[in-house]
């Protein structure tokens, strides 16, 4: 969701919660736990009939609360088992530079995840690469050579684990 602001730039608003009955809810706790589920399963499991899963699903993506679904790809099993965090650190936060990084950052092969924060650090890098050589150079020949950060950081990931979640108990 966005609006358009007076310089012309498009700016994120905060979307209204929507309300979820328990339907809803069995139906994304289905699809996080195997997004590939029928519609005659997940109906099923959510204890519904078919006709009602579909509307509802189909209503969940357009009230922005199911926003698609994805494979999940293991990165060892691609040749990519060393994970780490690279901070960065800007010398200039003009809006169009920081949009300009964030969009070369979200691109950068190897690039899992990238968070744009506050705080001492403006972006926070998740990593997986080949190995010290491939984070060496992905550090060197994608993210210091930018003439906007000034310093990066990086930790090494020894696991990670997925979280929760949103959904409610």
């Amino acid at each position: 969701m966005g609006v358009v602001v007076a310089d012309g730039q498009s700016k994120k608003t905060q979307p209204s919660p929507v309300a979820l009955d328990g339907t809803d809810l069995a139906i994304l706790a289905a699809l996080v736990e195997d997004g590939r589920m029928t519609n005659a399963a997940l109906a099923a499991r959510a204890g519904v009939a078919e006709s009602t899963c579909a509307y509802r699903v189909r209503a969940l993506r357009e009230s922005g609360v199911l926003t698609g679904i994805r494979a999940r790809l293991d990165p060892e099993a691609l040749g990519r088992p060393l994970h780490a965090i690279v901070k960065v650190r800007l010398g200039s936060h003009s809006r169009e530079h920081v949009h300009h990084l964030y969009d070369r950052l979200v691109n950068l092969p190897g690039a899992m995840s990238v968070f744009h924060v506050g705080g001492d650090d403006d972006f926070l890098v998740h990593v997986a690469v080949s190995g010290p050589e491939a984070l060496r150079d992905f550090i060197l020949e994608h993210v210091t050579v930018h003439p906007m950060v000034r310093r990066t950081e990086t930790q090494l990931v020894f696991e990670v684990r997925e979280g929760r979640g949103v959904l409610p108990d």
